[in-house]
């Protein structure tokens, strides 16, 4: 089945309240979706966002960013009021994310709802807890002292707690009970209002395909909470972080500064965190999209002290050996390896041997003066064709920064000569889906034509990524009736 799908994260979602979440416009968008003739629905991860607002440096891999949680739910249910939640400050502009004025109002909110609650007499919560007490209960007990200590890294904490002695966990546990639950409840209202929303689409014919980040932020209760997964040195500081070498994005390369993964602990357990990690993200999607797949064959090492990542070393990952692992546990899974960049023989063979389709990005397909793996008549059927992902500019902001020779290049190939800024963006979502790709997943930026304002990250940048945001009478028929006749002509849909 050749399909397609759309690229929107939850935060991009039109609110009443400064952010997407799983209110009624995501069902409207979802409707908006199926009468597109769109069989995917693709979002970045759900985690919740720190200092940066990056999905890609959660403070946990396992919870829920509380801020989706619908506010206009929680009204119905009697947990607040409506002039209580005009009342908050959630920014004042629709297009962008507030997220210094959710800070400030959404937690504070959230904890009226749970005060109302009753949470210690429902049985459905009482049972979520014990379900996911593997990750909840570290995750509510990290963020409670991390709250407790201004905010500051778990590595500055007293050294008992820092360690996680037995004793200073009860005194903790028993010290910030209350805390705890507020923080457990969050998650059950997320996972409540997700998997109804998730249930919905797939009621319509959708999947759901999410995103999971290959290391986890240094700053997070997976790290704190399981010091020997990582090359930490006795103090618990990394003694190498994650990164990737200089490239197109970026001189300097990109210093992620992740922890980076001890893989001989990881094999010796049988990869027992990942497999509960991997079987956490297929209860909240149908595909994951698995972020930065050539860390799995090998991994760029940069010293911890260093500024930038131009001087660190590739080291060898678990290659397929973590894949089979997954496999024999949880069995054949739906997975799209985010394989971008410089391929080296032994990950483009690992790819192979996972049979997982890879990534063809038409953004960067067009040199004049070189072939390239992503130009259309170069992609298999096993992969999945982007015309831009959550990295790049808008398709429309790209081609107006190119120069003539690149865009007489791009017109000569497509066949559509002089191309217009007002015309690319649908001109690539036409190549997209007319390529044999079995997948193609166009971002929303680029169905609604909009420019670089409408660009959600720039990789190696600070302070004004992931905010953008779609108003609520964008996604209107005529565009869902465009793109549905495009997906009748290239048959990437069955009807």
């Amino acid at each position: 089945m050749r399909a397609t799908g759309v690229l929107l994260p939850i935060a991009s979602l039109p609110t009443k309240y400064g952010i997407g979440g799983f209110s009624k416009e995501a069902y409207d968008f979802v409707d908006w979706l199926k009468a597109a003739g769109v069989d995917f629905w693709q979002i970045l991860p759900l985690g919740p966002t720190g200092y940066g607002d990056s999905p890609y440096q959660s403070i946990s891999t396992f919870a829920g960013n509380p801020y989706f949680i619908d506010l206009e739910t929680l009204t119905k249910e009697g947990l607040l009021t409506e002039a209580e939640c005009k009342e908050a400050d959630c920014g004042k502009n629709p297009k962008y994310v507030d997220y210094g004025a959710l800070y400030n109002t959404r937690l504070a909110l959230l904890k009226k709802a749970f005060k109302r609650s009753e949470h210690k007499s429902n049985e459905k919560y009482l049972a979520f807890c014990k379900k996911n007490a593997y990750w909840l209960d570290d995750y509510a007990l990290f963020i409670s002292i991390k709250n407790s200590k201004g905010g500051a890294c778990w590595t500055s904490w007293d050294t008992d707690i820092k360690t996680r002695s037995l004793k200073a966990l009860k005194e903790y546990r028993e010290k910030f009970a209350d805390e705890i639950d507020f923080y457990k409840f969050n998650q059950y209202m997320f996972m409540e209002q997700w998997t109804k929303l998730k249930s919905y689409a797939n009621e319509k014919g959708i999947k759901i395909i999410g995103d999971i980040p290959i290391y986890v932020a240094f700053d997070s209760a997976d790290a704190w909470a399981n010091t020997e997964l990582f090359e930490f040195d006795k103090n618990c500081n990394p003694k190498s972080v994650a990164g990737c070498p200089p490239d197109a994005f970026s001189a300097t390369g990109q210093l992620w500064g992740n922890p980076l993964y001890n893989w001989k602990v990881h094999k010796e357990s049988g990869f027992k965190w990942w497999i509960s990690r991997i079987s956490h993200c297929y209860e909240l999607y149908d595909v994951v999209r698995v972020d930065h797949f050539r860390g799995f064959d090998e991994y760029y090492s940069i010293p911890a002290k260093d500024e930038t990542a131009e001087h660190g070393k590739w080291k060898k990952g678990p290659g397929i050996e973590l894949f089979d692992a997954i496999k024999k546990k949880l069995g054949e899974k739906d997975i799209i390896a985010e394989d971008l960049g410089f391929l080296t023989e032994s990950v483009i063979k690992l790819l192979k041997k996972s049979g997982f389709p890879g990534m063809k990005v038409l953004q960067f397909a067009f040199d004049p003066h070189n072939p390239s793996v992503y130009l259309p008549h170069n992609h298999i059927e096993n992969c999945v064709v982007y015309t831009g992902t959550h990295d790049n500019d808008t398709t429309k902001g790209w081609f107006k920064n190119l120069n003539h020779e690149e865009k007489k290049y791009i017109g000569e190939y497509l066949g559509c000569g002089d191309v217009k800024e007002e015309e690319i963006a649908w001109v690539f979502i036409r190549a997209a889906l007319r390529s044999p790709a079995k997948l193609a997943v166009i971002p929303m930026q680029d169905i609604l034509n909009h420019g670089s304002e409408a660009r959600l990250n720039a990789p190696s940048t600070f302070g004004d990524n992931w905010k953008w945001r779609m108003l609520k009478d964008e996604a209107t028929k005529g565009l869902s009736d465009k793109l549905a006749r495009c997906n009748w002509m290239y048959e990437r849909h069955k009807f």
